[in-house]
């Protein structure tokens, strides 16, 4: 199902015509029906300020309910385990779209949302994101308590590129690094040519190679500070 499709279904679900519905939209009459793959941030916009029981990810993709929960339930936050932030959530499916959209705002409010703690001590500190694990180049037979799998949620902090600049801390992270050719990329950094603005990535699957990538390739490097792993394997 396109797009276009979801919109009409969404219409039909509020009762209205499509050219109704066009007009709730601030669309021109005929607009769903020339829609060829997506539609504008700025459409996508308008939409979710209107209908904000829209469930956007639905809209675009395909994945989830066409209505959002009314009453999402989380569980229950010690008010001592720190400061609670709904951050970004980067599906498998969204991951090409935030390759171009990732510094845009209207793009970014359309993605969902998902609740983190942050420790008290870094409440203030760093913009998060979630990606979603795609692949196997992170799985490692000999030592699977160290892999990533696919589906696993990733909670990241980007690094600023101002660190870029100086050696990266690398030892204690895994990485997700947004290439601006390669999109959105998991790995390990294992060298960083401060001289050279050079890093070499490093998969925990041994059918991957090494590479080496120009920091003037990437557009972010984010350190994974968390993982969210469905236990039902």
């Amino acid at each position: 199902m396109s797009v276009k499709e979801r919109l009409k279904e969404f219409a039909t679900h509020l009762d209205l015509t499509i050219s109704a519905f066009e007009k709730e939209i601030n669309a021109s009459n005929g607009y769903i029906n020339n829609i060829s793959k997506s539609i504008s941030l700025e459409k996508i916009s308008t939409i979710k300020q209107k209908y904000p029981q829209l469930n956007i990810e639905w809209l675009l993709t395909g994945e989830g309910e066409m209505i959002k929960n009314k009453e999402p339930k989380h569980e229950a936050i010690p008010v001592t385990a720190g400061h609670v932030k709904f951050i970004p959530l980067v599906s498998q499916y969204a991951q090409a779209g935030y390759l171009s959209g990732f510094d845009n705002p209207v793009y970014m409010d359309t993605l969902p949302t998902i609740p983190i703690i942050i420790p008290q001590e870094n409440e203030a500190k760093g913009e998060y994101v979630c990606f979603e694990v795609a692949g196997d180049s992170m799985i490692s037979e000999e030592d699977p308590a160290e892999s990533l799998f696919e589906h696993d949620l990733l909670i990241c902090r980007n690094v600023n590129q101002v660190y870029w600049l100086s050696k990266l801390h690398y030892n204690k992270w895994d990485f997700v690094i947004v290439h601006k050719t390669e999109g959105v990329i998991v790995k390990r950094i294992i060298n960083h040519d401060v001289e050279k603005g050079e890093i070499t990535i490093h998969s925990l699957n041994p059918l991957y190679q090494d590479k080496v990538l120009h920091l003037k390739d990437i557009s972010q490097i984010m350190n994974v500070v968390m993982i969210n792993r469905n236990r039902k394997r």
